[in-house]
Formats: structure tokens, sequence, C-alpha cells
């Protein structure tokens, strides 16, 4: 569609992503596992919104899937999922296995690049004269005893479980007539597809209004997809 917000970074497609699939994407801590051939199912689902790619779309699930929370996600007796959490399926072992290599040879990576660096910044101060202070090694504090003949206190009723509430319809969002009726601050939606984002309104320019998400991702959005 045209005129909609662009997203110019694997990482703010990926922020975009967990918005709109939270049940399947993450923004930040373990991942879950991915569902086998999910890259189709995006297509069909988000391509063209929020002016997103193929090519945007397959960089930003090779950028997720190798990143280290993922990796980890990937464990013996985990489940994928789809794109609305729904389970598809107990991890492989071979998936396993491979994840947990990919996972070593990255951080071995990490541990050679910090070596090297440490081994420059030793040749850089043996040639300016200067020695690295050797490290001090902390010792460990010693546990606190516990007092004999202590009474423990016995634990309070645990209060009765409350009620469910019933569920809150969903407001009706209007759209925004007028840019420069909006202030800086003022919090409003984001229309992506058939889904309205919470934002935050940064600024007003004469090619929109530039707002932030809640996942920190900002972008300039034209008033026709702004509701308030």
């Amino acid at each position: 569609m045209e005129n909609q917000p662009k997203l110019n970074s694997s990482k703010e497609v990926i922020a975009f992503l967990a918005e709109r699939f939270p049940q399947c994407f993450s923004a930040e801590g373990e991942a879950r596992p991915l569902k086998i051939g999910i890259f189709q199912d995006l297509v069909a689902r988000v391509e063209g919104e929020m002016s997103l790619s193929k090519t945007q779309l397959r960089s930003a699930l090779r950028l997720y899937t190798s990143s280290w929370r993922y990796l980890y996600g990937i464990k013996a007796g985990a489940t994928r999922v789809d794109l609305d959490g729904n389970p598809c399926g107990v991890l492989d072992e071979q998936h396993v296995e491979h994840a947990r290599k990919q996972l070593e040879e990255a951080k071995a990576r990490v541990q050679t690049q910090r070596a090297e660096q440490q081994a420059k910044k030793r040749e850089a101060a043996a040639a300016n004269g200067e020695e690295e202070a050797p490290r001090r090694e902390r010792k460990p504090r010693p546990a606190p005893r516990r007092k004999e003949n202590t009474e423990r206190k016995p634990r309070a009723d645990q209060p009765a479980a409350k009620a469910p509430r019933a569920p809150r319809e969903e407001p009706r969002h209007t759209p925004v007539s007028d840019i420069n009726a909006l202030s800086v601050g003022q919090n409003l939606k984001v229309k992506a597809g058939n889904n309205a984002m919470d934002a935050t309104v940064l600024e007003i320019t004469k090619d929109g209004v530039r707002v932030q998400l809640t996942s920190g991702m900002s972008m300039i959005v034209r008033a026709e997809h702004l509701l308030f």
C-alpha cells in the first residue's frame, strides 16, 4: 500500500513482527522456536504492510534465527510455534545439535575478538612504556551463618484468588483529520493493516508525524494512518 510508514532495518522489522505476532516473535528475552516454513506464512500475512518486501522479511528472519537468544531457545523438548503461537511439533535432535554448535562457534568468535583486542591494548601500552596493572582477585564472601534455635515465622495465608474480569470491548478509533491539531507527547494509534499499534507523538513535520511505538521504534507516519 502506498504512503505507509517504512521500516529501514532488520531490527525495526523484528520489532514490528514482535508487535504484530506477540505469541510468535519477541523483541527481547529468550525466543521461541519457529515453525518450519514460517517465511511463507509471513509473506502471506504481512507482505506489503509497512511497505515490507520479501527481501526485508527474509533478512529479518535470518537475523532473528541466528541470534544467541533464539539459539538458546532451541533445546530438547521445546515446541515450534506458528505466527499465532499454536504448537507445530517438537524440535528434532538434529536441529537442537545444530543450534548448539552454532552457539558455541559464535561464543568462540567473540572470545577470539576479545583476546585480540586485549593483545592490541597490551602492545599499545608496551609501545608507550606503560605496564598494564594486574587484576586483583576477588575473594568470595563467606556465607552468613544461620542462628541456631531460630524459630521460623509461619507463612501468612494467601488471599483468595480474584474472580476473572469480563473482557473489555476494544474502543473504536477515529482517524486523525488534521495533524496540526496534534501535540508532542500525545498518545494515539498507528494503523498497520487491520491492526492499530500504540504510539506517542515525537514531532510534527511537513511530511507527516514522527511517532514512537511502545517497542521504542520511531517512524514518520502520514495522517491517514493515524487514529485517536
